[in-house]
């Protein structure tokens, strides 16, 4: 059972101050009857819940995709910085949704904001397996020997061991690495550790979902059934 007010929440149309003016304003109907009471109960899934007649869906967990521009914080909130929540639809926020690991404030490309801490855990950990695909462009040319040290797993200076990772030459300047974990300024420390300092850096996929070119910039969207599923794709 799950109280009327914090359904409205989770469904992201209104915050808690607001849910409990809609409910005493009459506005909402559980199963066609009227409620006013903002201590009723109902069963997610079981109950038909709706605004003005519109009927709710409810979604225990949300799960958002963004393209994160160059510049901005990945984090909820700083005093001083814009950061990826400001550039969440006010549904967004009002879910409380976070973001699923972290891209450096110059770093840009596939970011994943959620609610659920066992899904983003799992997107994290390096149990779990799943690539995460970069492409940089470096001060200098990768070669194969680059390669090589990528397949073997990189110490860095400060004794830091990586996992076995992959790099890609793709251009005289420009290479892609996919790593299936996420330490500090990884993969620009990887590179810088061959003589490879990162000019500019962009994640394209996590597991099996891509980025693409139809989010521009700055845009977030939701995540759709089939993607969360693809998104644990180890391939």
């Amino acid at each position: 059972m799950m109280r009327i007010d914090k359904f409205i929440c989770d469904a992201g149309l209104a915050g808690r101050r607001e849910a409990r003016q809609l409910i005493k304003a009459g506005r909402i109907a559980v199963n066609g009857a009227a409620v006013t009471d903002c201590d009723f109960k109902l069963t997610p899934g079981t109950d038909t819940v709706t605004l003005d007649g519109r009927e709710m869906a409810y979604r225990r967990f949300h799960y958002y995709v963004m393209n994160k521009p160059a510049g901005i914080l990945t984090a909820t909130e700083d005093r001083r910085q814009p950061t990826v929540a400001d550039l969440l639809p006010a549904q967004a926020r009002r879910q409380g949704v976070f973001p699923v690991g972290r891209l450096d404030k110059d770093t840009t490309g596939l970011l994943i904001l959620t609610d659920d801490g066992d899904f983003a855990h799992r997107v994290i950990s390096p149990k779990s397996e799943i690539k995460k695909v970069y492409c940089a462009e470096v001060g200098g040319s990768p070669t194969q020997e680059d390669v090589k040290a990528f397949s073997g797993g990189l110490t860095l200076g400060d004794g830091t061991k990586c996992l076995p990772a992959k790099l890609e030459i793709i251009g005289e300047h420009s290479c892609l690495v996919t790593v299936m974990e996420g330490k500090y300024h990884q993969v620009k420390r990887m590179l810088a550790s061959r003589g490879l300092p990162v000019t500019a850096l962009k994640r394209l996929s996590i597991g099996g979902l891509e980025l693409g070119e139809n989010l521009g910039s700055g845009e977030c969207r939701e995540l759709s059934e089939d993607e969360l599923c693809i998104v644990m794709n180890k391939k």
